[in-house]
């Protein structure tokens, strides 16, 4: 089992940036990736990215290649999300998931474990 536990959601002005973390325990060595999903009020969960925990190998989600990168740091079983230049459309509830099936996303349904999730909030 995966515990995921989602920080560093918050407010922030368009075109600044914020780093969200997400720190794992339990197996996390036993996740073929890790990735970030948000959900909008009222909406599903959308893909943003994801990290293949052994590799570092990324895939990001259109809308956010350029200015989100993702990170993990193996030592201390956190994946990182950076995200510039942020955008009022980036404000939503971010979650990160753990999947123990190979799968670097979109689909929500193929991670496994789930944090509680972070607030963005972008003022414009």
């Amino acid at each position: 089992q995966v515990r995921l536990v989602e920080s560093g959601g918050g407010l922030v002005q368009a075109g600044g940036s914020l780093r969200l973390s997400c720190a794992a325990s339990g197996r996390p060595d036993s996740a073929y990736s890790v990735g970030w999903f948000r959900q909008y009020p009222g909406k599903g969960r959308s893909f943003v990215a994801a990290i293949r925990w052994t590799t570092g190998t990324t895939s990001y989600a259109d809308s956010v290649k350029g200015r989100f990168t993702i990170s993990r740091d193996a030592a201390e079983n956190t994946v990182y999300l950076q995200m510039n230049d942020l955008k009022p459309q980036d404000a939503a509830a971010y979650y990160c998931a753990a999947a123990l099936r190979p799968t670097m996303g979109p689909a929500d349904w193929e991670f496994d474990y789930w944090g509680q999730g972070t607030l963005v909030t972008v003022s414009s």
